[in-house]
């Protein structure tokens, strides 16, 4: 009764704390305008089941396609080893599901379950060992760049610590229950490859020893997956179910094609007829591009917080891998940052509190103008996030807001106004070369 009582109280206090802060999340992304979306609904849940259940946009890059595929596998079946644990927790049983399965003449597919858990669990182990050698031995380029020193480092390296202590419970609670079963003083459950392998390291164990380890390895596990819960929603690891909703809103427009702004198409729609309304003179004025989070549709501010911080993205980015400033994941990380920012000052101020800070606090203006709007960071990011966008819409607020543009864009404008056209002579002048042909 009291060790129920205790995994009821920590199961609940740890699911209640990541639900309070899925709904700051959910709060802060919802601070974006709203965003038009296109696309049948089965057509965007076929994107999602191709790119975020099928890691399809992964296979590009062979070797952590493999190691994620195994990471990913082993994460999603351990779940239903947890469900046990969490039966097991409330009614101070022990290997409930296999009583319930044994009874009814299926205690193979159990056994056969746990034994396919197990290998995937050891495949896990060693594809989390590689992410570590590649993050600190080999030191992959895209992981040494300036946006990811300090926390986003030390935050990667704490959640594969972490996956490798659940696995390792997993092995010492299965190993030493295999021990127990041998003894007599456990539940005989069918043959289990690795664990049968292991017990043989607790052959001179005692039982009261093996019980002791038994309920360290359970424990373990469900305290790893409790607070691997909880930190979840601080982590780019939350990426694992924000995927889902990201890639089936994705954005079924042709890449490369942009949104308009409507008040510059209205006006753009008086100059061409006069006859029609004129838009309400009480509306609030419109903003141009976008200037902090809130001027960014929700969307966007998904994307921010559904970042892996991969770097695939800026690994295949023009400007970056010519030694300019522009990185396609530090765009996305800085506007998650700043939306944390102003979703820490509505708790602390209310909703109306400003900061008179902006995103230009944390993306400068030679970042934005690197950027050569080839699409290839929305290609690349294997949950189709799309930097571009807020890349674009911060330029527009440059542009339009601050009239703010580079000296070579400033000419071009001014010939387009005065010449209708970006090269600086007279209209007049545009059919000379035919001349100079019959010349």
């Amino acid at each position: 009764m009291i060790s129920s009582l205790i995994f009821i109280l920590v199961f609940s206090s740890a699911f209640g704390f990541f639900l309070f802060r899925v709904s700051k999340i959910r709060r802060n992304i919802l601070l974006g305008r709203s965003a038009k979306l296109e696309g049948s609904t089965a057509h965007r849940l076929l994107t999602m089941l191709r790119v975020a259940f099928g890691q399809s946009k992964m296979t590009v890059r062979p070797v952590p396609f493999l190691l994620h595929l195994f990471v990913y596998t082993a994460f999603i079946f351990t779940q239903i080893e947890l469900i046990e644990v969490i039966i097991d927790g409330v009614s101070s049983s022990h290997r409930s599901i296999w009583h319930w399965i044994g009874q009814s003449g299926f205690g193979f597919v159990y056994t056969g379950l746990i034994n396919f858990i197990e290998i995937l669990s050891v495949l896990a182990f060693v594809a989390t060992i590689g992410f570590i050698s590649r993050r600190n031995i080999i030191r992959l380029a895209r992981f040494q760049k300036p946006e990811l020193k300090g926390w986003p480092a030390l935050d990667a390296n704490l959640i594969l610590a972490g996956e490798i202590f659940l696995i390792l419970c997993i092995i010492l609670m299965n190993s030493t229950d295999v021990a127990l079963q041998y003894k007599g003083e456990s539940v005989t459950t069918g043959t289990f490859f690795i664990s049968n392998s292991l017990s043989s390291l607790w052959h001179n164990t005692s039982a009261s020893t093996l019980h002791i380890l038994e309920r360290i390895g359970w424990w373990g596990h469900l305290v790893g997956i409790l607070g691997f819960m909880v930190y979840l929603p601080y982590s780019k690891h939350l990426h694992i179910f924000l995927a889902f909703p990201n890639t089936y809103f994705t954005n079924q427009k042709p890449k490369g094609q942009f949104t308009n702004n409507e008040a510059v198409t209205t006006e753009v729609r008086l100059m061409l007829d006069p006859s029609l309304p004129p838009p309400d003179a009480n509306a609030p004025i419109p903003i141009f591009g976008a200037k902090d989070v809130r001027h960014l549709t929700w969307k966007n501010l998904m994307d921010a917080y559904t970042c892996t911080e991969c770097g695939r993205c800026t690994s295949v980015c023009p400007a970056n891998i010519t030694g300019k400033l522009l990185s396609p994941r530090k765009i996305m990380m800085d506007t998650r940052d700043r939306l944390e920012e102003v979703g820490r000052n509505i708790d602390k101020h209310g909703k109306d509190y400003t900061d008179n800070k902006t995103l230009f606090d944390r993306i400068s203006e030679e970042e934005l103008w690197a950027c050569t709007s080839c699409n290839a960071c929305v290609q690349a990011c294997p949950v189709n996030i799309n930097p571009l966008e807020i890349v674009m819409e911060l330029r527009r607020a440059l542009v339009m807001e601050q009239s703010k543009a580079p000296a070579a864009l400033n000419a071009m404008f001014s010939n387009i106004e005065n010449n209708a056209a970006p090269w600086q002579f007279s209209p007049m002048d545009r059919a000379n070369w035919v001349q100079e042909m019959n010349d």
